[in-house]
């Protein structure tokens, strides 16, 4: 008996997947519930286990191949299939994804004149791609987090019309080892005073947010990832730091659940070291504001006539100008550093 492995419906909305790695072969023999799959999707990868025991007769799609919800991945046991002789052409396409496909079409390449390198003779991208002609440069697919980042920085840029307002910040009373969460605590607290920078834009109406689950950027090596602190108007610095350390971590190695990438209300971004004098950073969408911290450091500060060394840096506030006036940005901006500056 065969049993077909589909792309599973993975909640929180999501129509599609990418095939991060296969982690079996054709011709493997899998117990029930081992794992067969690993699924990229929403910054995140997801383990599939096997439906069933059995040898793995046919794997269907590849490496990197983007397909929707429902599309049979593998089949598990007896996997054979009466075939009659197809035309060379035919047969080439049964051996290509429809992404495979779409590509040769593009680049006008003959698959039935291709010998697929990739598992049981399939038909890769790169196989495509080396038939239309001599390529420059070293290159990588556009997959896993990458791909995923690149389509959200993609949508954000076209659909947000983003305007950044900026303005110094005595940062001398900020613990800096503590600098986001008492950042997060700021933003939160101003939030309230703000509720359009805590709000979406979803068709025609204006949706305020009563709930500050704050996203915090994170740089791994896979990419920037945007974990969220729940309930950041209503926790201690101390507990928001221990959730910032843990999702960090968490972030690095990669383990992250779904849930912690859903769902936040505002963002929040220091680069640390790295950072300029500012960033004017993408509105993460469908969040309308995104509050960044450029490079703190000592420099000149006139303090009652005086000028006296003070740990100075920049804070900027990138905003969705259909949902929030300059005004009103540079009024929150302006909230978020006396609360700092009062520590």
């Amino acid at each position: 008996m065969a049993y077909e492995l589909r792309l599973p419906d993975l909640g929180e909305g999501l129509t599609e997947g990418e095939i991060a790695r296969w982690l079996v072969s054709e011709g493997q023999e899998v117990a029930e519930d081992d794992p067969l799959v690993e699924i990229q999707t929403d910054k995140t990868t997801v383990e599939i286990p096997s439906p069933a025991a059995g040898k793995v007769s046919r794997i269907l799609v590849d490496e990197g191949s983007v397909v929707p919800v429902g599309t049979v991945l593998v089949v598990i046991g007896d996997g054979a299939q009466p075939a009659a002789a197809e035309p060379k052409a035919d047969a080439a396409k049964s051996r290509a994804t429809p992404l495979v496909r779409k590509i040769a079409q593009e680049l006008g390449v003959d698959l039935g004149a291709l010998s697929g390198t990739g598992p049981q003779g399939r038909i890769t991208e790169d196989d495509v791609r080396s038939a239309a002609g001599p390529r420059e440069g070293r290159r990588e697919p556009l997959r896993g987090v990458r791909r995923l980042i690149a389509e959200h920085m993609a949508r954000a840029h076209r659909e947000v019309p983003a305007v950044t307002w900026v303005e110094e910040c005595d940062f001398s009373n900020v613990d800096l080892k503590l600098l986001v969460p008492i950042v997060l605590k700021a933003c939160a607290e101003s939030l309230q005073e703000f509720p359009e920078l805590n709000a979406r834009l979803e068709g025609d109406e204006i949706v305020y947010l009563d709930r500050y689950d704050l996203g915090v950027a994170v740089q791994t090596e896979q990419g920037l990832v945007v974990p969220v602190v729940r309930g950041c108007d209503s926790r201690s610095v101390g507990e928001l730091s221990a959730d910032v350390e843990r999702l960090a971590d968490e972030a690095r190695a990669g383990t992250l659940k779904p849930e912690d990438l859903r769902g936040s209300t505002f963002t929040v971004t220091n680069a640390g070291k790295l950072a300029g004098l500012f960033q004017t950073p993408i509105v993460n969408y469908p969040e309308v504001a995104i509050l960044s911290i450029g490079r703190i450091g000592p420099r000149p500060l006139v303090r009652d006539g005086d000028v006296v060394a003070a740990q100075i840096g920049y804070v900027a506030v990138t905003f969705d100008h259909r949902v929030v006036d300059g005004a009103r940005a540079a009024e929150f901006g302006l909230a978020v550093i006396r609360r700092l500056e009062a520590r």
